[in-house]
Protein backbone atom coordinates (compact mmCIF):
# COMPACT_ATOMS: atom_id res chain seq x y z
CA UNK A 1 0.00 0.00 0.00
CA UNK A 2 1.11 3.59 -0.60
CA UNK A 3 2.76 5.29 2.04
CA UNK A 4 -0.35 7.82 1.99
CA UNK A 5 -2.81 5.38 2.08
CA UNK A 6 -1.12 3.34 4.54
CA UNK A 7 -1.11 6.45 7.25
CA UNK A 8 -4.68 7.51 6.14
CA UNK A 9 -5.75 4.15 6.71
CA UNK A 10 -4.25 3.99 10.00
CA UNK A 11 -5.24 7.53 11.31
CA UNK A 12 -9.25 5.93 10.25
CA UNK A 13 -8.90 2.76 12.32
CA UNK A 14 -7.38 4.91 15.09
CA UNK A 15 -11.00 7.14 15.08
CA UNK A 16 -13.02 3.61 15.37
CA UNK A 17 -10.42 2.61 18.40
CA UNK A 18 -9.62 5.79 20.32
CA UNK A 19 -11.82 8.70 21.95
CA UNK A 20 -10.55 11.58 20.16
CA UNK A 21 -8.96 12.56 23.73
CA UNK A 22 -6.96 9.18 23.58
CA UNK A 23 -5.88 10.56 19.74
CA UNK A 24 -4.61 13.56 20.73
CA UNK A 25 -2.53 12.55 23.68
CA UNK A 26 -1.06 9.81 21.11
CA UNK A 27 -0.32 12.56 18.68
CA UNK A 28 1.82 13.99 21.27
CA UNK A 29 4.33 11.37 19.67
CA UNK A 30 4.83 13.81 16.38
CA UNK A 31 6.84 16.30 18.66
CA UNK A 32 8.90 14.03 20.29
CA UNK A 33 9.46 11.72 16.88
CA UNK A 34 8.17 12.85 13.33
CA UNK A 35 8.99 9.28 12.00
CA UNK A 36 7.95 7.03 15.05
CA UNK A 37 4.61 8.93 14.77
CA UNK A 38 4.69 8.20 11.37
CA UNK A 39 5.64 4.19 11.81
CA UNK A 40 3.29 3.88 14.56
CA UNK A 41 -0.14 4.83 12.54
CA UNK A 42 0.87 3.37 9.37
CA UNK A 43 2.65 0.40 10.45
CA UNK A 44 0.96 -0.63 13.61
CA UNK A 45 -2.80 1.00 12.58
CA UNK A 46 -2.47 1.14 8.74
CA UNK A 47 -0.95 -2.78 8.19
CA UNK A 48 -1.83 -4.46 11.27
CA UNK A 49 -5.37 -3.16 11.92
CA UNK A 50 -6.43 -2.18 8.76
CA UNK A 51 -6.33 -6.21 7.13
CA UNK A 52 -9.86 -7.53 6.47
CA UNK A 53 -9.65 -11.53 7.89
CA UNK A 54 -9.96 -10.29 11.79
CA UNK A 55 -12.40 -7.84 13.52
CA UNK A 56 -11.00 -5.00 15.44
CA UNK A 57 -12.65 -6.91 17.99
CA UNK A 58 -10.42 -9.80 17.76
CA UNK A 59 -7.62 -8.00 17.10
CA UNK A 60 -8.11 -6.35 20.49
CA UNK A 61 -8.35 -9.53 22.08
CA UNK A 62 -4.88 -10.29 20.79
CA UNK A 63 -3.81 -6.63 21.53
CA UNK A 64 -4.32 -7.10 25.20
CA UNK A 65 -3.65 -10.55 25.91
CA UNK A 66 0.04 -9.63 24.09
CA UNK A 67 0.18 -6.24 26.23
CA UNK A 68 -0.66 -8.40 29.75
CA UNK A 69 1.98 -10.83 28.87
CA UNK A 70 4.48 -7.84 28.19
CA UNK A 71 3.21 -6.12 31.55
CA UNK A 72 2.67 -2.84 29.15
CA UNK A 73 0.12 -1.61 31.46
CA UNK A 74 0.28 2.10 30.28
CA UNK A 75 -0.83 0.56 26.91
CA UNK A 76 -3.44 -1.52 28.30
CA UNK A 77 -5.14 0.95 29.52
CA UNK A 78 -5.75 2.65 25.95
CA UNK A 79 -6.10 -0.77 24.49
CA UNK A 80 -8.88 -1.72 27.11
CA UNK A 81 -10.90 1.53 26.48
CA UNK A 82 -9.92 0.40 22.49
CA UNK A 83 -11.37 -3.31 23.14
CA UNK A 84 -14.52 -1.76 24.79
CA UNK A 85 -15.22 0.93 22.01
CA UNK A 86 -15.27 -2.09 19.33
CA UNK A 87 -18.03 -3.92 21.50
CA UNK A 88 -16.01 -6.20 23.84
CA UNK A 89 -18.30 -6.70 26.74
CA UNK A 90 -17.45 -6.16 30.54
CA UNK A 91 -17.42 -9.51 31.37
CA UNK A 92 -14.89 -10.98 28.05
CA UNK A 93 -12.57 -8.64 29.17
CA UNK A 94 -12.34 -9.86 32.34
CA UNK A 95 -12.64 -13.76 31.80
CA UNK A 96 -9.63 -12.56 28.86
CA UNK A 97 -7.82 -11.38 31.80
CA UNK A 98 -8.57 -14.59 34.17
CA UNK A 99 -7.15 -16.45 31.44
CA UNK A 100 -4.07 -14.82 31.04
CA UNK A 101 -3.49 -16.02 34.49
CA UNK A 102 -2.62 -19.37 33.77
CA UNK A 103 0.27 -18.21 31.48
CA UNK A 104 1.64 -14.83 32.63
CA UNK A 105 1.18 -15.50 35.98
CA UNK A 106 -0.86 -13.95 39.08
CA UNK A 107 0.97 -10.64 39.51
CA UNK A 108 0.48 -9.17 35.95
CA UNK A 109 -3.35 -10.77 35.94
CA UNK A 110 -4.50 -8.85 39.36
CA UNK A 111 -2.49 -5.47 38.16
CA UNK A 112 -4.16 -6.23 34.20
CA UNK A 113 -7.44 -7.03 36.36
CA UNK A 114 -7.20 -3.59 38.78
CA UNK A 115 -6.75 -1.41 35.34
CA UNK A 116 -9.44 -3.06 34.18
CA UNK A 117 -11.64 -2.01 37.13
CA UNK A 118 -10.69 1.72 36.72
CA UNK A 119 -11.13 1.57 33.32
CA UNK A 120 -14.94 0.24 33.52
CA UNK A 121 -15.77 2.90 36.29
CA UNK A 122 -14.43 5.38 34.37
CA UNK A 123 -16.20 4.18 31.06
CA UNK A 124 -19.69 4.36 33.39
CA UNK A 125 -19.20 7.39 34.27
CA UNK A 126 -18.76 8.98 30.84
CA UNK A 127 -21.80 6.76 29.72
Amino acid sequence: MEDNKRYESGIHVMEELFSEEVRNGMAGMKNISPDFWEMIVSFGFGDLYGRNTLSHAQREVITLTTLITQGAFDQLKVHLRAALNVGLSKEEIIELIMHCAGYVGFPKAVQAMGIAGEIFKETEVTK
